[in-house]
């Protein structure tokens, strides 16, 4: 069986090397799922399930914790999910990105499942800053209760704020993430182990005989516990999503080497914990601690939760970034934060509805339980639809048999469907939340692509042959001002509606005419070298082909240079960009829906100008109306 193509991403050379970028990986990759044994233990015990807190029931949901982290993050993210990588990006994306040219009769539904995957993302990063954050601050009300009134409003205080300081980027921040995530980790570890030590027979959980008579023993009312154990294992999508950043041998390094045992000695703590105290724990993680240890902990907690949620906003921006280039958003604004990282991007209509959302969360739900309502159905159902992307990949991209790779994700989604269909039952309690802002983005991104669709169609019917048009213009000799016209266009071939617009109405053209055609191609990224064709159609005329990564944002002013080096003589000051605005008009018969017609206008009308995304001094543009009828 063979493993697939393996990471191109910069990796490490040396052993210093290799664990300084293995720290830098546990602030990013390992934010979410780390801060986990802040609820998940605390939530297989809540009221909604009724269990009694017996030696069999603590062992049998430690049991279940154990080996979802074994069979799920190791076999499944670690072993087998993070070798299909995309030149070395991982994430749904990603993997819709593999099997774009692939012939399949089933393809247009995996597109489906991809981008609802991808659309449920933006559903988790809304609900990881809520619910971690709040589960953290809810360590106030652990010494006294005369504190639980500042849990909710030092939760919104702190959202905000992280939210608020995003514009600036996240590199000077970024260099304590690592180190902070490390303190955490061995703080939660060194929580747990006295504990343990007081009680050793809680280790007999990793035997997953406790797990199965557990089962046995509660039966339904046992596979709906599934819905809580899920909680700790959150965040394994990220283990795929961030490979790009780090490669994969750092993130097995981290995992192996502090993650996995970390969080095993803070869940087995908090077992022993309960173990001994049994109904009168409430709060098993902060309850590891006590007296002045308290406090520090909960310090330590607020850190790391910023940390984990600055993860899921960074990993919303990336997403959103990637969407635009694949067609599948309309442009927004991409600030890039960073001048060496081309990767730290702030995109400030993302960040302000996930504000909105997040804050919304907190002053509707007000408690971390029943937040974890909302937040298991957005992560198993991602994970389910990464299994079948998954299946797609080691059939048609690495040629596996059918029992190899229909065995093993059968496998995956006996644990997928297994923990999606114990939170379904959460629907009408939060898990609604979720499955509503997917839909919506989903309706979103396949209504974008289709009216683009539609609107280059009619634009293709409109491009005169570039052939005819050159030789309409030897025929004519039209009269040539000074200076560089550029004409964007999506069809490389032709000339384009605006550049036939202009002709027509003004009757010259310019000395030089370079008609710019910006393409995006399923790779995360495409090298300068190779990034911009320049073909020299004679009578001034040129045809420049820009090709970018999904994960890169074009810049006309980069193209017009690799233009100069490549012999025309394209000076900024002296250059014009053409650009048609489309006044759309919902009459017309393209085949799409009334209301999709109305949702794709009212996109096109809000969606950033071609000229802010392009990144095209707004001083030199020449806007053309141009009617369309959908």
């Amino acid at each position: 069986m063979s493993s697939g193509p393996q990471s191109h991403s910069p990796r490490a050379e040396t052993p210093r090397e290799l664990a300084a970028v293995s720290i830098a990986a546990l602030g990013v990759v390992y934010g979410d799922i780390g801060t986990s044994p802040l609820y998940a233990f605390k939530e297989c015990f809540g009221i909604e399930h009724g269990l009694p807190r017996t030696p069999e029931n603590v062992l049998g949901i430690l049991s279940l914790i154990f080996w979802s982290l074994t069979l799920v993050v190791i076999l499944k993210y670690l072993a087998f999910i993070m070798r299909a990588d995309n030149r070395g990006e991982g994430g749904i994306l990603a993997l819709l990105a593999l099997i774009s040219d692939v012939k399949s009769k089933s393809k247009l539904g995996l597109v489906f499942l991809g981008l609802f995957g991808a659309a449920l993302l933006y559903g988790d990063g809304m609900i990881t800053p809520a619910i971690s954050v709040l589960s953290a601050m809810e360590g106030l009300g652990v010494a006294t209760h005369a504190l639980d009134r500042f849990v909710v409003p030092s939760t919104v205080a702190i959202l905000v704020l992280l939210f608020l300081v995003q514009k600036r980027g996240t590199a000077s921040v970024g260099a304590v993430f690592g180190p902070a995530t490390l303190i955490w980790f061995v703080a939660i570890a060194a929580a747990g182990i006295p504990w343990i030590l007081k009680n050793p027979t809680v280790l007999r959980a990793m035997n997953p005989l406790y797990g199965v008579k557990f089962f046995l023993h509660h039966g339904k009312h046992g596979f709906l516990v599934l819905g809580s154990v899920v909680l700790c294992i959150t965040g394994g999508e990220a283990l795929y999503a961030d490979m790009g950043h780090f490669g994969a041998k750092p993130i097995r390094i981290a995992w192996f080497a502090v993650v996995f045992p970390a969080l095993l000695c803070n869940y087995f703590g908090q077992g022993a914990l309960m173990l001994a105290r049994g109904a009168a724990v409430e709060h098993p993680f902060y309850e590891l601690v006590s007296g002045w240890m308290l406090y520090p902990m909960v310090a330590i907690a607020a850190v790391a939760t910023v940390v984990a949620s600055q993860a899921l906003i960074s990993g919303a921006y990336s997403l959103t970034q990637q969407a635009v280039q694949l067609g599948y958003c309309p442009r927004v604004s991409i600030v890039h934060t960073s001048g060496d990282a081309e990767g730290q991007i702030y995109v400030p209509e993302i960040n302000s509805i996930l504000m909105v959302a997040c804050v919304a969360l907190v002053l509707a739900f007000r408690e971390s339980g029943k937040l974890a309502a909302a937040y298991g159905i957005a992560v198993t159902g991602t994970m389910s639809i990464t299994s079948l992307l998954f299946y797609q990949v080691a059939r048609k991209k690495w040629g596996w048999s059918f029992g190899a790779a229909g065995g093993l994700v059968a496998l995956f989604l006996v644990f997928d469907l297994s923990f999606f269909a114990a939170n379904l039952v959460k629907f009408m309690h939060g898990g609604w939340f979720p499955i509503v802002i997917a839909t919506v983005i989903f309706a979103i991104m396949v209504t974008w692509k289709r009216g683009r669709a539609a609107l280059g169609a009619y634009m293709l019917g409109a491009t005169l042959p570039i052939d005819m048009f050159l030789a309409d213009v030897q025929n004519t000799q039209p009269y040539r001002v000074q200076g560089t016209a550029v004409f964007m266009t999506s069809n490389p071939d032709g000339a384009p509606p605006v550049l036939l617009h202009h002709f027509k109405h003004n009757k010259v053209l310019h000395e030089q005419v370079i008609l710019l055609s910006i393409q995006t191609k399923h790779d995360p990224e495409v090298p300068a070298a190779e990034r911009v064709t320049v073909n020299d159609l004679g009578q001034g005329f040129y045809q420049v082909i820009a090709v970018y990564g999904f994960m890169q944002t074009p810049s006309v002013l980069d193209i017009l240079q690799a233009c100069r080096e490549a012999g025309v003589a394209a000076n900024p000051d002296d250059t014009s960009f053409f650009l048609g605005r489309e006044t759309l008009l919902t009459t017309g018969k393209s085949g799409m829906a009334t209301w999709r017609k109305a949702l794709f206008s009212f996109l096109s009308r809000n969606a950033r100008p071609a000229t802010h995304f392009f990144r095209i001094p707004p001083n030199r543009v020449v806007e053309m109306g141009i009617q369309v009828e959908l």
